[in-house]
């Protein structure tokens, strides 16, 4: 059962061939079995995972069954869940217990699926490699002396080590994309507004965003279709039309037209990832698609704006982080003025703390102009490079991440090589776009390679479909860790 796609699970559910609650047993035993050595999941409560499976039981057998009734998933624990601990990765939230639910939890809720419990991420979602939490590193189930990914590390060993059917994940410059990647599986950010942020606690408003990790493409296009969704209570959240993701799986891809960056393919990547990728790329010729070489002139620019502009957003968010109505608070100080200074320091941690001062200085009367507005403009140029991209082709293909996995501890003390691990992902959240990776290969001490697609705007069905059907062709999606 563990190695079944969520369309397989629905169907034995629905036979009666296995229970809800015996499915959510099974992961909650692997979790109680392997967590201990991934540290993948923060939080798990048996008890109210299995009441869910009780609930989605009875659903399922009144006839009331959707795609995910019944279904375990793993929650990143960036969503607010009522009656969860929801702590953001950081010993600021370590004790907050959350009285409302996100709206991306209010909809698998009403779908009926089972939350499994609240995975391990970076802290506040900065970081790669999923070594800032205050919970400590996620290991790669793949090696476990090795990162993940991040910030949504925890989500991708969980999805990797079979310890959920699937899970969520958020995405501000890569961290649905890479950690897929790093883990080898499938992971998809959906174009900017699809999935309300509310109840998603904010790293970079303008730039986070919401999605599904599986091991299929199949898989994400059941968790998108449950997950998206407009939200009145979240400003940025666009009114459409409910869509059905998994529509299009199934066309042939005769007459692709692939975009081929050639920012993407110079230096910078290793070879063991190009040679998987041109591999990648090579399959889908055989699939019918064309591929034709276009240029993102300014991508090259998009991991200095993105380092202005994300710590000037989470200056302003975590702002809100002061030790007066909720989590953290300094055991001693003297006056309030103390007591703020004292439960930041003591709350947040390193990267946090240096992104909350990057951010404040590039926000600062006198440096507002040279910094902060002048990477606003680039990343308008940004945007334009991949309009003018998507006249040439219908999606733009190329590597997720320079590297496969690295060691824990090997970029620790380099911020900027650590910062350079999002170099291909980033340029996709300045400009709102969807953005996927697929498995396609393994590199280097036999670590997974993700393919990067993406899409123009609310080209998400699209991208599933060329997604799939390479996975139709391919085995690298179904590949399991040893010892899983």
């Amino acid at each position: 059962m563990i190695n079944a796609s969520i369309k397989q699970l629905s169907a034995a559910l629905a036979a009666k061939k296995i229970s809800s609650v015996e499915l959510t047993q099974l992961y909650l035993d692997r979790i109680a079995r392997l967590n201990p050595e991934l540290n993948a999941y923060i939080t798990v409560n048996p008890e109210m995972s299995l009441a869910q499976a009780r609930a989605a039981d009875a659903r399922i057998a009144a006839g009331n069954a959707e795609a995910l009734t019944g279904i375990p998933v793993a929650q990143k624990d960036i969503f607010c869940a009522k009656g969860w601990l929801t702590t953001c990765g950081s010993k600021m939230l370590h004790n907050f217990v959350s009285p409302y639910d996100a709206h991306v939890i209010e909809q698998f809720n009403r779908a009926g699926a089972v939350n499994l419990g609240k995975t391990n991420m970076d802290e506040f979602a900065m970081g790669s490699s999923n070594e800032t939490s205050f919970y400590g590193p996620v290991k790669n189930p793949w090696d476990r002396a090795r990162v993940p990914g991040g910030s949504s590390g925890g989500t991708a060993a969980a999805v990797a080590a079979r310890l959920c059917a699937a899970a969520t994940g958020t995405d501000t410059g890569g961290s649905i994309r890479q950690p897929a990647s790093l883990c080898g599986i499938s992971g998809l950010k959906p174009t900017y507004g699809v999935c309300s942020r509310y109840g998603m606690i904010a790293f970079a408003s303008s730039l986070d965003q919401a999605g599904p990790m599986g091991r299929s493409a199949e898989d994400l296009a059941l968790m998108l279709s449950t997950m998206a969704g407009f939200d009145e209570r979240d400003s940025t959240s666009l009114q459409r039309d409910k869509d059905d993701y998994a529509r299009d799986l199934d066309k042939p891809l005769n007459g692709l037209r692939i975009g081929l960056p050639r920012e993407f393919f110079s230096e910078g990547m290793g070879s063991d990832v190009a040679q998987a990728v041109e591999a990648a790329i090579a399959e889908y010729k055989r699939l019918g698609a064309t591929v034709v070489e276009i240029g993102l002139p300014n991508s090259k620019l998009s991991v200095p704006v993105y380092y202005v502009l994300a710590p000037a957003e989470a200056s302003s968010n975590l702002s809100r982080f002061d030790g007066v109505r909720y989590g953290y608070r300094a055991p001693e100080y003297s006056d309030l003025t103390d007591m703020y200074e004292k439960s930041r320091a003591q709350g947040f941690g390193a990267e946090v703390k240096r992104r909350i001062m990057i951010g404040t200085y590039v926000l600062s009367h006198g440096y507002y102009d040279a910094y902060y507005l002048q990477a606003q403009k680039i990343r308008r140029l940004i945007a334009q490079d991949f309009s003018e991209a998507f006249k040439q082709c219908d999606v733009i293909m190329g590597p997720t991440a320079p590297s496969t996995a690295f060691n824990l501890g090997e970029k620790s003390d380099d911020p900027v090589q650590m910062y350079l691990s999002d170099i291909y992902t980033i340029a996709v959240n300045l400009a709102g776009l969807p953005g996927m990776s697929i498995p396609c290969g393994f590199g280097e001490n036999n670590m997974p390679v993700g393919l990067q697609i993406i899409g123009n705007y609310f080209e998400e069905a699209r991208m599933l479909n060329v997604a799939h059907q390479y996975q139709l062709a391919t085995d690298w999606h179904s590949r399991a860790p040893q010892g899983i």
